[in-house]
């Protein structure tokens, strides 16, 4: 059992050893989960909600689209201002290592109902990109066997058919990673860390591949194509940064199992800095080498089907296969970490008695350890949302659009409430060392001036994200409602949560704001 260090009270810097149990007490909480994740699974955690080939895979094409090879630029500057943002996090994960991160640290940065918000969105958030991280199964197993279609001919996503196999495939999906989260945090640790290092594996194989298959240099990223001339350029290289903005989400979930983690001080911290660096370059390398390596870059193809092009060009059988294979593992362990995530997430604002049905959410087995009225709600959940692909493709893609703006907002409610605090001098002391006895991870001087960044990318992408754009949230023209689909989805989803939240009752667990 890893133990934390506290000041000796009343003296200097000899400090006083505790164990996580007692140092998750000395929080508020007793030790319910099983904690045995080392840093690799925590790594994994992260790494694996952002899945770098499950959702370049998807999204390539939705970038190149709109930007044109140059759509690579808006790729550092996400990462610069999710990293600002992830830099506060891990300061925060240092000092407050529990379950449901997102809620606990804005509850204690901004008090009750901004911390309730904040569980709020990001679970109605996990849920929406759990389905659309299942549905990507419809992409993939069809095309290494064709006996994966069980519903019709047509595998597209668009058609009938296809979307009602996407449903079937997504389903069988959530019903599997719903399982493996009831067994036991060890099994999902270990499936989860077996899919990472696969994807890893895969993301470095494909990156040599796209480089020693290359067309073009990597000036390739500073070509603007051929809308690079027209006025309106810099108005669709900005959508086309949505790309970006989609996939480098989710890196927090290391602080999400904070509570199954040892010595989650000092681990946390890194490995959400380390899953969303590591995310961030490998991604990187596969979008320049895309783009090196694609046969055109002009006739249309590399837009409409994005990654797969440019494989199908390079690869032959088995090894495209092989290859999409390893994008079925991604897409796998994608969805069961999203799933665990929100799991712990749902747990722990039920255990604070947050959520309705509080009582039956917060249960753990005591066998496994495991919150298991949550993982198969959650799954449930998923799949119901699953179903709406069905007959209306165009309202699930925007759901799936909209789900990132939640978890924008969610991760503001981070951020503006502890800008807040450190203009009043957070923090305040406490705890200084975690369990090896070196000091904690923090921003010291640099805090406010990264803070304010994190807020001011945080604001712009909200922005940027919900703009009434038909190209993205009304591409056939259908539904011109549907352009509105941000602050309608954010304005229903306050509505929904008004209707949850807890009325008449003081919370078990009281905290001091920035404290």
């Amino acid at each position: 059992m890893s133990s934390t260090t506290l000041p000796a009270p009343g003296a200097g810097s000899e400090p006083v050893r505790t164990t996580d149990h007692s140092d998750l007490a000395a929080l508020g909480y007793d030790q319910q989960l099983h904690r045995s994740l080392g840093k690799y699974a925590s790594f994994a955690a992260g790494f694996s909600f952002v899945s770098i080939l499950t959702t370049i895979f998807q999204l390539f094409g939705l970038g190149f689209s709109f930007g044109g090879p140059a759509f690579f630029l808006t790729w550092p500057l996400v990462f610069l201002g999710q990293f600002m943002v992830a830099l506060n996090f891990a300061e925060l994960a240092a000092r407050y290592p529990i379950s449901g991160a997102i809620y606990h640290w804005s509850r204690r940065m901004g008090g009750e109902l901004v911390g309730w918000f904040a569980g709020w969105f990001m679970i109605i958030a996990q849920i929406v990109t759990a389905s659309a991280a299942a549905i990507a199964l419809q992409v993939v197993l069809p095309s290494i066997w064709g006996g994966f279609q069980f519903i019709g001919e047509d595998t597209a996503l668009t058609s009938s058919s296809g979307a009602a196999n996407a449903v079937v495939l997504g389903s069988i999906l959530l019903v599997l990673t719903t399982t493996i989260n009831c067994i036991g945090v060890n099994w999902m640790s270990r499936i989860n860390s077996i899919g990472v290092t696969c994807e890893i594996v895969g993301v470095i194989a494909l990156v040599l591949v796209f480089f020693t298959h290359a067309e073009r240099g990597p000036q390739v990223v500073f070509d603007t194509g051929s809308a690079g001339a027209d006025p309106g350029y810099i108005g669709a290289w900005i959508v086309s940064g949505l790309m970006a903005a989609y996939v480098m989400v989710g890196f927090g979930s290391a602080g999400e199992l904070a509570e199954e983690t040892r010595n989650p001080r000092r681990v946390a911290p890194r490995t959400i800095r380390l899953a969303l660096s590591a995310s961030a370059l490998g991604g990187g390398l596969m979008i320049v080498g895309a783009l090196m390596a694609a046969p055109s870059l002009t006739d249309g193809q590399l837009a409409t089907q994005g990654l797969p092009y440019v494989i199908d060009s390079i690869l032959t059988s088995p090894w495209g296969k092989v290859l999409l294979v390893d994008v079925a593992i991604a897409v796998f362990i994608c969805t069961l970490a999203i799933q665990t995530a929100a799991s712990r997430l749902m747990f722990s604002m039920a255990r604070d008695g947050r959520l309705p049905a509080s009582a039956a959410l917060a249960k753990v087995n005591s066998r496994t350890g495991t919150p298991i009225a949550p993982s198969v709600l959650i799954g449930l959940a998923c799949v119901a949302i699953l179903a709406v692909n069905v007959g209306n493709s165009a309202i699930f893609t925007t759901l799936s659009s909209v789900c990132i703006v939640l978890i924008y907002l969610a991760y503001m409610m981070v951020t503006v409430p502890l800008l807040i605090q450190r203009l009043k001098g957070w923090p305040h002391g406490g705890i200084m060392h975690d369990a090896d006895g070196e000091k904690l991870f923090t921003l010291g001087r640099l805090g406010l001036p990264v803070n304010i960044a994190a807020v001011l990318y945080g604001g712009l992408m909200v922005v940027n994200l919900s703009w009434p754009r038909a190209e993205i949230f009304d591409p056939t023209g259908e539904f011109p409602l549907l352009r509105w689909a941000a602050p309608l989805t954010v304005l229903a989803v306050i509505v929904v949560g008004i209707a949850c939240l807890p009325r008449g009752k003081a919370h078990p667990k009281p905290v001091t704001i920035g404290a």
